[in-house]
C-alpha cells in the first residue's frame, strides 16, 4: 500500500522542472524505509528467532535479497552503518524495537575505543553508531566511547604532513609512506565533536590541519578530488596524487567527490570558517555538473564506458544529504539551487529504477563499491542506505 501511494505521488522525473518533492513524498519514502528496515531485521533472525549481533550487514549483491554480513572486527570499515540505520529508524518512528536492536549492534563496536587504530575508518565505524546513539539517548557511556575513539584516531596524525594517515598497511606495499584518502575527511566529524565535548583544542587543531592540507593538496583543476594523496612522512612534501578506486589517476571517482562535498560542508558546521563553505560549494558544483539526466552519477565521471558504465547510488545519497545541509547555510539562488538538486536526486532514488523490486530488504539498488577490484558492483550497499535515510530525515526537518 505504501509503495503504491508513493508511485502515485512521485510521478515527476529528475528532468521535470516542476518536481517539488513534497513533504508528503518525503514522509512516504521514510515510511517505506522503516518498513524495509523492519524486514531486514526479521531476515537476520535464525530459526530460533535470535540474531548474531557480531555479524553486521554489509551488502546485497545483484540478484540476492538478504544482507551479506561481516564480522565486527577492525578490518571491516562499514560496520557502523547498520547500527546507524537502526538509530535513524528509531529517531523517525519512535519504535523501541529499533532502539533495542541499535543498542545491541552498536555494542559490538566498543572494542574500537580500547585498541590501537588499525586505520582511519574509526569515524565511519563509531560516529554513525555511537554518535547517533548518544544524540538520541544521552547515554554517557556512549560519549566516553566516542571521545576515546577520537583520541585513538588522533594517534594517526602526522604533524610533519598535517594529515591523518589513512592506510598504514599500504605504506610499504605501495610505496605510499604517508597516504591520505579523501574518505578520511569524514572522520573529522568525530574529532570536531569530541573536541567540542571535551574542550580539547588538540583534536580541533588536528581536524582543521587535516582539512586545510587536503583542501590545498588533494584537488586537481576544477575542484576535482583525487582519491589518494601520497606525502613524504618526514618532510611533508606532496609526492603524488593517485587513485585506488577510480578509473585512473586523472579521472573523477564519483564517491570521492561526494565525500568532499559532504565533509567540507561538515567542516563549516563546526568551524564557521567561510573557506570551507566556499570550497564545499565548488565541490558540489563539480559533482552536479557531471550528473546524467536522472541525477544519479556513474561510478566514475570519466569512465569511457559511459553510458554503459555502472551507476553509484551511494554517491548520490551522500551528496543529497550534504546538499540539504549546505543549502541551510546559504541564501537566494544558491540555496534554492542546492535544495532543488537534492530533491531531484531523492526523487530519482525513490523511483522504480533504484528501489528494490525483487523482494530485497535493502533501501536502494545500483551502488558501486570498488570497481577496479571487482567488488560490490551494481549492489545494494549499507552505506548507501545510511546516507539515503539521513538525507530523507534532513529533508523532513528542512520542510518542517
Amino acid at each position: 500500500m505504501i509503495l503504491s501511494i508513493f508511485i502515485l505521488l512521485c510521478s515527476c522525473t529528475a528532468a521535470d522542472d516542476g518536481c517539488a518533492y513534497t513533504q508528503r513524498e518525503v514522509q512516504s519514502d521514510l515510511d517505506f524505509c522503516v518498513k524495509q528496515i523492519a524486514r531486514s531485521l526479521d531476515s537476520l533472525r535464525s530459526e530460533d528467532g535470535t540474531i548474531d549481533y557480531h555479524q553486521i550487514p554489509r551488502n546485497i549483491l545483484r540478484g540476492e535479497t538478504k544482507w551479506n554480513c561481516r564480522p565486527a572486527v577492525k578490518e571491516e570499515w562499514c560496520n557502523g552503518f547498520y547500527p546507524g540505520i537502526l538509530w535513524l529508524a528509531y529517531e523517525y518512528s519512535g519504535d523501541e524495537n529499533f532502539r533495542t536492536e541499535a543498542e545491541r549492534f552498536t555494542e559490538q563496536l566498543k572494542f574500537l575505543s580500547e585498541t590501537p587504530a588499525y586505520d582511519h575508518d574509526l569515524g565511519f565505524l563509531v560516529f554513525p553508531s555511537y554518535g547517533n546513539g548518544y544524540r538520541l539517548t544521552g547515554n554517557n557511556d556512549y560519549r566516553k566511547i566516542i571521545v576515546a575513539t577520537a583520541d585513538t584516531l588522533a594517534t594517526l596524525f602526522n604533524p610533519h604532513v598535517g594529515t591523518i594517515l589513512s592506510w598504514p598497511r599500504e605504506c610499504e606495499p605501495k610505496g605510499w609512506p604517508h597516504n591520505t584518502i579523501i574518505d578520511n575527511m569524514l572522520n573529522l566529524e568525530m574529532l570536531f565533536w569530541a573536541a567540542d565535548a571535551t574542550n580539547d583544542s588538540t583534536l580541533y587543531n588536528i581536524a582543521v590541519s587535516h582539512a586545510d592540507r587536503t583542501m590545498q593538496c588533494q584537488f586537481m583543476d576544477g575542484y576535482r578530488v583525487q582519491h589518494v594523496a601520497v606525502y613524504d612522512k618526514d618532510s611533508g612534501e606532496l609526492l603524488k596524487l593517485v587513485t585506488h578506486q577510480g578509473h585512473d589517476d586523472r579521472s573523477l571517482w564519483a564517491r570521492g567527490q561526494a565525500w568532499a562535498v559532504y565533509s567540507f560542508t561538515m567542516c563549516y558546521r563546526f568551524t564557521r570558517d567561510p573557506r570551507y563553505l566556499d570550497f564545499a560549494q565548488h565541490c558540489a558544483d563539480t559533482f552536479i555538473a557531471g550528473l546524467p539526466a536522472d541525477m544519479i552519477p556513474y561510478w566514475d565521471f570519466d569512465d569511457p564506458a559511459i553510458p554503459n558504465a555502472p551507476r553509484d547510488a551511494s554517491a548520490a545519497c551522500v551528496v543529497a544529504s550534504a546538499l540539504v545541509e549546505l543549502q541551510s547555510y546559504l541564501t537566494g539562488e544558491r540555496r534554492t539551487h542546492y535544495l532543488d538538486t537534492a530533491k531531484r536526486m531523492l526523487a530519482s532514488l525513490a523511483s522504480d529504477a533504484y528501489r528494490p523490486n525483487n523482494g530485497s530488504v535493502a533501501l536502494l539498488m545500483h551502488s558501486t563499491g570498488n570497481l577496479p577490484a571487482g567488488s560490490e558492483i551494481d549492489a545494494s550497499i549499507v552505506y548507501a542506505d545510511y546516507y539515503y535515510l539521513e538525507a530523507l530525515l534532513r529533508m523532513k526537518q528542512q520542510n518542517n
